[in-house]
């Protein structure tokens, strides 16, 4: 019983000290104010919106009047979340619109499906949050063959946003937010072997898909130029959502986890904050290319601001798409 404790000690305080280094200047957001009304008439697309971060910016943009398309791949888990979410905003005079939609981004055939739905029924569009993601989860490959991470943090995204592009053209001024995460420095692109058939590693895999956001935005900002659509991604910190839920934790250790995750984490409002500064801010209208943590401009590695690199994987992520370039 004693080495049991001792191990659970031991993990605990592991899980503290890499919490501590990886996010050194993690605290409580912020948490922002936008007048009543400020997102009135502007429609919203926000993947991933039942739970976590995308739950939380879609209940803020609901509450400032937008009409926010709620693009899921559970119907009946995004249901509970919008209904959720129409009773925490009570009852006010105006509010927006929460509107559901099925999106799986591990499938290729839905992401087309999904675009082909918008563009006959939305005129405009005049944010894309390109929000859900995978981490660190066990090997397996997306309907398209895509190594899962890769296939769903990047390569839906890419599709998704190619297959929307002129649609958020025709609405400019529009933007396209991006969100990553800073264990992006801890990845590269393996353009060897993207879908990991090698070796798999699934923490490298995750900042590799990542480190493919950041690279993403900073190429699709060049493409960009002149249309009135702007891009830009957000590192949004280490927040309390259900994203680690493949990691295995001891199960002694999890009292500890749980312990650190709440005097560590931000809760998904406070995590929500930057994309919903992105989204709606007149600060950062016309601005793009950049990347943000805390609503402030972030500084970030040589190897996202590869311009080569970033290039090669556009031209790569379009043959695995089946885009012709």
């Amino acid at each position: 019983m004693l080495s049991a404790v001792l191990v659970a000690a031991v993990v605990g305080g592991g899980v503290l000290v890499v919490l501590r280094r990886l996010f050194p200047q993690q605290k409580p957001a912020e948490l922002l104010h936008y007048p009543p009304g400020s997102m009135r008439g502007k429609t919203v697309i926000i993947t991933g919106a039942n739970c976590g971060i995308g739950k939380a910016l879609a209940g803020e943009l609901f509450k400032l009047q937008a009409r926010v398309i709620m693009a899921c791949r559970d119907r009946a888990r995004a249901e509970e979340a919008a209904q959720e979410l129409r009773s925490q905003a009570g009852v006010q005079e105006e509010r927006g619109e929460l509107v559901i939609k099925l999106l799986d981004l591990a499938s290729l055939r839905s992401v087309r499906s999904f675009c082909e739905e918008i563009i006959q029924e939305e005129p405009k569009i005049d944010v894309l949050v390109n929000n859900a993601g995978l981490y660190q989860c066990p090997y397996t490959k997306t309907e398209d063959g895509f190594e899962m991470q890769l296939g769903v943090n990047h390569l839906g995204h890419f599709l998704l946003t190619h297959l929307l592009l002129d649609l958020l053209k025709s609405s400019s001024p529009s933007r396209i937010v991006v969100v990553s995460s800073k264990l992006y420095k801890y990845g590269s692109i393996n353009f060897n072997d993207l879908n990991s058939e090698t070796k798999y590693d699934k923490a490298f895999c995750y900042s590799q898909s990542k480190l493919a956001n950041l690279l993403f935005t900073l190429e699709l900002s060049k493409k960009l130029e002149g249309t009135g659509v702007t891009v830009n991604a957000l590192t949004p910190g280490i927040v309390r959502t259900n994203l680690g839920r493949h990691v295995q934790i001891p199960f002694l250790a999890k009292p500890l986890f749980n312990l650190a995750s709440m005097a560590f984490f931000k809760s998904p409002l406070e995590g929500a904050q930057t994309p919903l500064f992105l989204a709606s801010s007149p600060e950062v209208e016309g601005v793009s290319g950049k990347c943000f943590a805390n609503c402030k401009e972030e500084e970030l590695t040589p190897a996202a601001k590869d311009a080569e690199a970033a290039k090669r994987l556009w031209e790569v992520s379009c043959e695995m798409v089946g885009i012709a370039q």
